[in-house]
Order: C-alpha cells, then sequence, then structure tokens
C-alpha cells in the first residue's frame, strides 16, 4: 500500500494568503470569489432558503446551483433575506442539456432569472458537453451576455477536446471550466490546459463526496494540523488556485468548511499528499475525459 510518514515537527500557522471573501480576475475582466457552496442534491425546500442565509452571514458569497438542480428559487429567497446586497453575492446556474440549441439556452436562462427572482446571472455554464448544438448554446449564451442577462459564460465537465473545439472555432475562450477536483482526481491534463489559457477552475466535488474523508494520509494530515479531514482536502483545493464549491446541508460543516484561510499546508505535506492522491485515483463524479465529442454537435 502506498503510504507516507508525516514529520513530527510541529508545524505553525502562517498568515493568511487569502481570505474567504477574496476574488480572482477571470479573463473576461470580471471578477469571481475563490470559494463558495455548491448546492447539488439540496432540497428545494424552505431549509435550503435558510442554509443560504446563514452562508451568507458566515461570509459565502459564491453559490452554485443549476437548473437541474431546483433549488434556484430558494436559493434566490435566501438571498433576499439576507442582509447583503445582491451585487455581493456571486450566483452560478448551468443549463442541463444543449439538446434544443439556442430556443432552450433562452428559455433556460429566462427561467433562472425568474427563479432567482434577480436581474442577472453572474456565471452561467453549459453543464456537460451533451446533447448536440453545443456552439449553437455556446454562442446563445454569449448573446446573452451582450445583453447583460449573465455576466460571464463558463462550461462545466469539459474536457480538452471540447474546449480545443471553442478555441479553434475563434470563439471567446470560457471564463471557467467546472469538474470535479480533488488529490485524489486532480486531472492534469485538463488542469494544465485551463492554466495555460487563463481558464479558471471551479472544483466540485473537492472532498470526492466525502468519500476521501476517511482516508488514513489525509487523517494523518488532519492530526497534524489540529484541522478536520474536510479542511485539509479544502486547503488542498485552495492552495492549488482552484475555486471550491463543497456543499452540505449541515449548518456545522458550512462554517467548518470556510475556516480553512488562517492555516496553510507546508509545501512538503501539499507534494506529499498531492502524489499520494494521484496515485490512487477516485472518480466521484462525472469525468470529462470520458465525454467524448460525438454529442458535441455541429462544429463551424
Amino acid at each position: 500500500m502506498f503510504s507516507y510518514t508525516l514529520s513530527k515537527r510541529r508545524t505553525r500557522t502562517s498568515k493568511q494568503i487569502v481570505s474567504g471573501n477574496a476574488t480572482l480576475r477571470l479573463i473576461d475582466g470580471n471578477r469571481i470569489p475563490l470559494f463558495g457552496l455548491g448546492l447539488y442534491e439540496v432540497d428545494g425546500s424552505s431549509w435550503t432558503t435558510r442554509l443560504v442565509k446563514s452562508a451568507i452571514t458566515m461570509g459565502y458569497r459564491l453559490f452554485d446551483t443549476a437548473e437541474v438542480y431546483e433549488n434556484e428559487h430558494e436559493l434566490g429567497e435566501g438571498i433576499r433575506k439576507s442582509s447583503v446586497a445582491r451585487e455581493q453575492v456571486y450566483i452560478t446556474s448551468k443549463v442541463y442539456t444543449t439538446e434544443g440549441g439556442r430556443r432552450q439556452v433562452l428559455d433556460c436562462v429566462r427561467q433562472s432569472l425568474m427563479q432567482l427572482m434577480v436581474d442577472y446571472i453572474d456565471l452561467y455554464l453549459i453543464h456537460a458537453p451533451q446533447g448536440g448544438h453545443v456552439l449553437e448554446a455556446y454562442d446563445a449564451l454569449h448573446e446573452l451576455r451582450n445583453l447583460g442577462r449573465i455576466r460571464s459564460v463558463g462550461v462545466s465537465n469539459f474536457g480538452i477536446p471540447h474546449l480545443e473545439v471553442i478555441r479553434k472555432s475563434g470563439r471567446p475562450l470560457p471564463v471557467v471550466n467546472q469538474i470535479e477536483l480533488h488529490p485524489f482526481c486532480q486531472q492534469r491534463p485538463i488542469v494544465s490546459y485551463c492554466r495555460r489559457h487563463g481558464i479558471a477552475l471551479m472544483a466540485y466535488s473537492p472532498m470526492a463526496r466525502g468519500a476521501a474523508l476517511n482516508d488514513p494520509f489525509v487523517l494523518q494530515l488532519a492530526r497534524k494540523y489540529r484541522r478536520t479531514p474536510a479542511q485539509i482536502l479544502l486547503r488542498w483545493s485552495v492552495q492549488n488556485g482552484f475555486i471550491p464549491i463543497p456543499k452540505t446541508n449541515h449548518p456545522n460543516r458550512l462554517k467548518e468548511n470556510f475556516q480553512v484561510f488562517d492555516f496553510r499546508l507546508s509545501a512538503n505535506d501539499m507534494r506529499q499528499l498531492t502524489d499520494y492522491g494521484y496515485q490512487q485515483p477516485m472518480v466521484s463524479g462525472w469525468n470529462p475525459v470520458s465525454n467524448t465529442t460525438s454529442q458535441f454537435g455541429a462544429i463551424y
């Protein structure tokens, strides 16, 4: 079994490098928070409204939802009931399939705006390169950006072949690619490609849907830094320059997840965790490498 021995030297807590409210400048000039709350599999109920309101009180400013999550309305309600102005909250949503092309995208964004009760959405993504008509849908999102309905255009679960289709067509590159990222799912070729072209990486399932929380090496690091396994995994993501969007239904974990800006993993521990995870790959969700271009649709 692949294992590591941790240094017994006591780890000193360093000063913050970034705070929970820090932002990153995207290639379209807009800025995005470096940490957020994912709402995948979070019920569309009044509980979600309270969860969002609590998250805003704790300092969260980025929220990730989608058409298919069926909780856009509750997210909008939570924002409205908070003490923070709409302009201080960053909303991400997605169109699930591009099967209906331009018309479907226009309808989907219109529905999202209505459900969220907002005038614009900060970032809108194509959920995956599936359903055909991907370029038509992508163009429709840019059309909506020009109209001010959305501020930025991105994608999710796109591999290098899909991103290359967009680049080679001469269209603007997506500002964000949202994919599963954690020590056990590093997607190095995609990460390298995105960094080379200035595409920000949003990390969903940063804890491998909980599967990485009981890993022996992660537990060792948690004991060493006197942190929870979740905080170790999220800090790994932050130090790699990703934008993690962990999901939770529990207020205590909501607070715990956000408390990752007052410590730093040492360079050696980052390297060991990265090497360890790379040799024990685990994909808990959608693997963009498996997405072929067969469902991409016409390329022009």
